[in-house]
């Protein structure tokens, strides 16, 4: 890997710890906290710092094009993610949810294909499917035979938000990766308003305080500071290339829930969680051959 390849792994390592705590704190909040006004809040409380920077910055808005592709973040970053991850910690560990969250590398890669012209080797395929299907073994093996329901939300937020990923990644080489998440949620804030406005009036019931600091790591880690330096880490390295960190973010997820949320990890959860990490280094260290951003766009690129 170039220099700047290296900059974009390292970037994408950490805002994968940031990420890792993600399902743990989701399952926190939920506990007093609807999942649908989880989900859409903390975007919402998300867009707050955003506006605030874009507007001390005096930032243009986006272009037509942009605002597009802006659009798909939104939709899939910031909302149906948020929303979904927190019906899924309803009923599922967030030990288990981690591992399904697996598959978003591999969805991020297909992505990356159609939409940012990347071109991965054969091998980083062989590699990515295989850790693919381990992920799929392991949760139908976990449920009995068959998929939870749980794990149906989990698959659908990481359609999305592979796609959003894929999308902001591909915007980052023009923008500027911190450029994408702000105007994301800034986008995404006029939906969110009113839904949570109701939601937030049909909630009953005290809020613990252990769920308000758990909401409030979601919407301004995850949500925000994680997702700025994530995009920023797939400009520089190459969409399908960093994505591939995220497998790591599985045994974060792991060591984070049994040492400081009280999950019982088993030894079956950990051999999965090591044999996916395996399929996707390996994927991770193959060729990805793609056009130069300067092709990408007619647009002048700003990098971060």
């Amino acid at each position: 890997m170039n220099p700047r390849e290296t900059q974009g792994m390292l970037l994408g390592l950490l805002s994968v710890i940031i990420f890792s705590l993600t399902l743990p704190m989701t399952r926190i909040a939920i506990q007093d906290i609807h999942p649908l006004l989880n989900g859409l809040g903390r975007s919402l409380a998300a867009a707050i710092p955003a506006a605030l920077l874009l507007a001390w910055r005096r930032e243009r808005w986006p272009t037509k094009q942009q605002f597009k592709g802006l659009a798909i973040v939104a939709l899939g970053a910031i909302i149906v993610f948020p929303v979904c991850t927190a019906w899924a910690m309803r009923t599922l560990p967030a030990s288990h949810g981690a591992i399904v969250n697996g598959l978003q590398p591999l969805c991020v890669a297909v992505y990356a294909v159609f939409f940012a012209r990347e071109k991965p080797s054969r091998t980083f395929w062989l590699c990515s499917i295989g850790g693919s299907a381990l992920i799929l073994t392991y949760a139908i093996r976990a449920g009995g035979g068959t998929l939870m329901s749980g794990d149906i939300f989990m698959l659908i937020a990481v359609a999305f938000g592979g796609l959003g990923y894929t999308e902001g990644g591909r915007l980052a080489k023009q923008m500027g990766g911190w450029r994408v998440i702000c105007w994301a949620l800034v986008i995404a804030a006029p939906f969110l308003t009113l839904p949570v406005i109701w939601l937030a009036w049909l909630h009953t019931g005290p809020i613990a305080l252990k769920s308000w600091l758990a909401f409030g790591y979601a919407a301004f880690f995850s949500q925000f500071i994680g997702l700025f330096i994530w995009y920023a880490g797939l400009a520089l390295g190459g969409i399908a290339r960093v994505s591939q960190v995220q497998q790591l973010q599985v045994f974060f997820t792991l060591a984070f829930s049994a040492c400081f949320f009280g999950e019982r990890v088993g030894p079956d959860t950990w051999i999965f969680a090591a044999a996916v990490v395996v399929m996707l280094t390996l994927s991770s260290r193959t060729r990805i051959a793609a056009l130069p951003p300067s092709s990408l766009t007619p647009q002048k690129i700003v990098h971060n």
